[in-house]
């Protein structure tokens, strides 16, 4: 079934598949080298369509057909019958009026069976036909129907994206929504010309394989391709991929497409996994500015579930916002907002902890948060607090904008100057994992973090 359907997806779209993946960015390694690293390593080479499957309730279900490449110099695993092989949830993005954000997520296709094909490099193939493994340098399409057939769908809440693991099959499943349910959700209102004027919109996938973590190249799991709207009819807007596919990197980079000056930091929680920072700021031209950061969570299984922004206490804040992408179909992470506030030297948000509400929405693996706020000081490079959700913890992203004022990381008071008073702060915090004091981001607050301290003594 899956080779009739991937020839005729081959068939129907095939121009537009071969132009984008002979258009698809150098492949970078899963652990920041070239392609073809040591051991199993697997990567989304393109999306070549989208399929829409109609509308709902002004919500509109979609899947992203993906093509994927074993970089690697083994056979990878792509046993259909258990939980070795990928799990490939897919998102959608806008970026529009200086913010990127997402407006769409599904639920995780189970692969089966791997074609051996050539259009991600030269393929040594496993095997013939649709065998259990994909050989190095092969790649395996799915069409974009396929990567939204219902049965085949299984929840994001089931897999740990730390480890590559997952429950298989999933557990406790209810019957999807007709149409839109476990597809990629996003609002008609999100795709509307006239309500987004001048946005673009991008789709990411990621392959979350066990094997492929087991060899330590789950860092390049992800890709992203920009996506055009199309006319909308009683299905809903149509979407098509264009433009290369940026290979390795998820969808928070799109950013990076649309502003010169947003800032995407890398924040490797320890004995977990990976999130991004972004930070950007636009300049309102009134003597404001505008203050907007985005989280995007690749591999953490602990997820965030606070962020702390340091600003002047004379600063005058207006403003503060936060957007997030809901999960749906069943899964049973709660959906509301985030609280939001200014504590007098800080903008604050955050959710539930972990041991109040272990379901709160916290930023789970593939997901993407907005956060923003007006400010009449200008940025200047400075330091943010992540709260990490399962460890009631917290990680310090550094080298992000931030008001004026609040620069200085070793400055804990927010008096201008590093000093005893920072020193008794610093004391409090003593043996912590991670948090604001954890200053070289070793994952513990220790004799490294007051050297550092000590080098920032004065005013």
């Amino acid at each position: 079934m899956k080779i009739g359907l991937t020839l005729g997806c081959l068939l129907l779209g095939g121009a537009a598949t071969l132009l984008g993946q002979l258009s698809a960015e150098a492949v970078p390694g899963g652990k920041g080298g070239t392609a073809g690293g040591i051991g199993a390593d697997v990567a989304v080479c393109t999306m070549p369509s989208i399929y829409r499957w109609g509308t709902t309730g002004g919500v509109t279900g979609y899947s992203v057909g993906t093509t994927s490449v074993n970089l690697g110099d083994v056979d990878l695993e792509w046993y259909g019958y258990n939980n070795r092989h990928p799990r490939i949830p897919q998102n959608m993005f806008r970026y529009v009026d200086g913010r990127l954000n997402q407006i769409g997520m599904s639920w995780c296709k189970d692969g089966f069976c791997a074609l051996q094909e050539n259009q991600c490099g030269s393929c040594d193939p496993a095997g013939f036909g649709c065998p259990e493994l994909l050989g190095p340098g092969c790649s395996d399409p799915y069409s974009d129907s396929l990567n939204g057939q219902q049965s085949g769908l299984a929840p994001r809440s089931q897999c740990n994206a730390a480890s590559g693991d997952y429950l298989y099959p999933p557990q406790d499943l209810t019957s999807p929504a007709a149409t839109i349910g476990r597809r990629v959700q996003v609002l008609q209102d999100d795709l509307s010309p006239s309500s987004n004027p001048a946005a673009t919109y991008y789709c990411d996938a990621i392959y979350l394989h066990p094997q492929d973590y087991e060899a330590g190249n789950q860092l390049n799991n992800s890709s992203f391709r920009r996506v055009e709207v199309g006319t909308l009819s009683g299905s809903g807007y149509r979407l098509t991929p264009t433009g290369p596919t940026s290979i390795g990197k998820p969808g928070i980079f799109a950013w990076e497409d649309n502003s010169d000056t947003v800032v995407i930091r890398t924040i490797d929680i320890p004995n977990d996994g990976r999130v991004f920072l972004a930070s950007d700021v636009i300049d309102n031209g009134d003597g404001t500015y505008r203050y907007e950061y985005a989280i995007y969570n690749l591999t953490s299984d602990h997820n965030i579930n606070g962020l702390e922004i340091p600003v002047p206490g004379n600063a005058n804040v207006t403003d503060i916002g936060f957007s997030d992408v809901n999960s749906h179909s069943g899964e049973p992470f709660a959906t509301n907002s985030w609280a939001a506030f200014n504590d007098g030297d800080a903008i604050v948000w955050n959710t539930s902890e972990y041991a109040t509400n272990e379901d709160a929405n916290a930023i789970r693996w593939g997901t993407m948060y907005n956060f923003y706020f007006t400010c009449d000081v200008a940025p200047v490079d400075g330091s943010a607090s992540l709260e990490v959700f399962r460890t009631n913890s917290s990680v310090t992203a550094s080298d992000i904008k931030v008001p004026g004022g609040a620069s200085n990381p070793f400055d804990l008071d927010g008096n201008g100057c590093v000093n005893g008073g920072d020193v008794g702060i610093f004391i409090t915090q003593w043996g912590q994992s991670g948090g604001f004091a954890d200053f070289n981001g070793d994952g513990i607050v220790d004799s490294g973090d007051l050297g550092g301290l000590i080098a920032a003594w004065g005013c």
